[in-house]
């Protein structure tokens, strides 16, 4: 349940958002806003369904199975983004099982998500997966490294694409980002290990070329997200020294290579991993989990960024390790797991890019390696 720092339907009302526009105006939302989690649990993973109720406070509604095993542990085990992640049209939601080495396929149905298919990621500790125009891709980041291919049909059963199989450039590389170009022509994969930033052409049938391996020129890159125009945006979590995260803009070049628009511009944090894009591309998040703040920037049209503010637009209580983070399809919130609080933090997000804090979801467990959120 929601602990407001503020009475979130106060808040809401006083920013013009009325109780229509908030409550049913998107089909797949049930009784109002909609946060999914992937609770990673070890004997039992299941997604969380959390809805936002007319009394103005988030509430557990749904714990669906994935008929899979994640890989449980502490405070981020799977070290990924998009272990849980909507369909473009937000009628189907997927889910990686790590342990269990599976992918499982949701329906939303009222804003609940209904188990259909689980089916084998054709590797080892799946840590992500992405859909685009019905193609799923998952990232198997253990053993040799693979990207698994499938096609969905509208009821989100998974149907294997028989020799899609593609390889990583290593053994055990630590993919931890999967996400595809808004025009379908690339896949862009970060493997950890060689701070590399994977791009596969994709062919006119959704199967992947020959991936081209643009070595990162600043270390520690961990996420990336498309720019609705089709810029690339990373994620660098630098290891070494204090507050040097940072991230950048890419454009991807017809032979795959990258140039860089916006070149590690600084979070001013530690532990930049997880980032977010607003519907509308003019707005990205990017967390400091090592120290807890969230930093936002602008996105030109070029995909040029610019700090919004002082760069951080919130700072979060001591103890509260934010993690992945995504946004409401309308734009309105934004959504971040808080690991070792237990709890997931929410903020209504303004015109110019700024943040109101509204309080924490809370009660999921403070020392559960729950990973993966996404939200209608």
């Amino acid at each position: 349940m929601l602990k407001p720092v503020h009475g979130l339907l106060a808040i809401a009302l006083s920013l013009g958002v009325t109780t229509s526009t908030m409550y049913g105006a998107n089909p797949h939302q049930g009784n109002g806003e909609t946060v999914f989690v992937l609770s990673n649990d070890n004997v039992k993973n299941e997604v969380l369904t959390y809805q936002l109720g007319s009394d103005g406070q988030f509430d557990l509604r749904a714990h669906v199975a994935t008929g899979g095993s994640g890989s449980g542990g502490a405070t981020d085990p799977l070290q990924s983004q998009g272990s849980l992640t909507l369909s473009s049209d937000h009628n189907l939601l997927f889910a990686v099982n790590a342990a269990s080495g599976t992918a499982s396929s949701f329906h939303i149905v009222g804003g609940f998500p209904v188990l259909v298919d689980v089916e084998s990621s054709g590797g080892a500790f799946p840590t992500a997966i992405t859909e685009h125009n019905g193609t799923v891709y998952v990232l198997n980041a253990g053993g040799s490294g693979a990207i698994e291919m499938f096609r969905t049909d509208g009821s989100g059963k998974l149907h294997e694409v028989t020799n899609s199989k593609v390889f990583l450039t290593g053994t055990n590389s630590g993919g931890s980002s999967i996400s595809v170009s808004p025009n379908g022509q690339w896949l862009v994969v970060i493997e950890k290990a060689s701070n590399s930033i994977d791009v596969f052409p994709i062919h006119g049938d959704g199967t992947l070329g020959t991936v081209v391996a643009n070595k990162s020129v600043t270390a520690g890159v961990f996420a990336t997200v498309f720019t609705p125009s089709g810029q690339l945006i990373v994620s660098e979590n630098q290891p070494d020294g204090t507050d040097v995260s940072s991230i950048s803009t890419y454009t991807i070049n017809n032979n795959g290579s990258l140039t860089a628009i916006t070149q590690s511009l600084p979070t001013f944090g530690d532990g930049n991993c997880w980032n977010a894009i607003s519907p509308n591309g003019k707005l990205v998040y990017a967390d400091n989990s090592a120290t807890s703040a969230v930093a936002g920037f602008s996105v030109a049209p070029n995909g040029a960024l610019a700090p919004i503010g002082g760069t951080i637009v919130s700072t979060l209580p001591g103890g509260a390790t934010n993690l992945d983070m995504t946004i409401s399809g309308d734009g309105k919130y934004l959504f971040n797991l808080l690991s070792g609080a237990g709890a997931i933090g929410v903020y209504t997000i303004n015109s110019d890019g700024t943040l109101n804090q509204l309080g924490d979801i809370q009660g999921l467990p403070k020392t559960a390696g729950f990973n993966g959120i996404a939200a209608l």
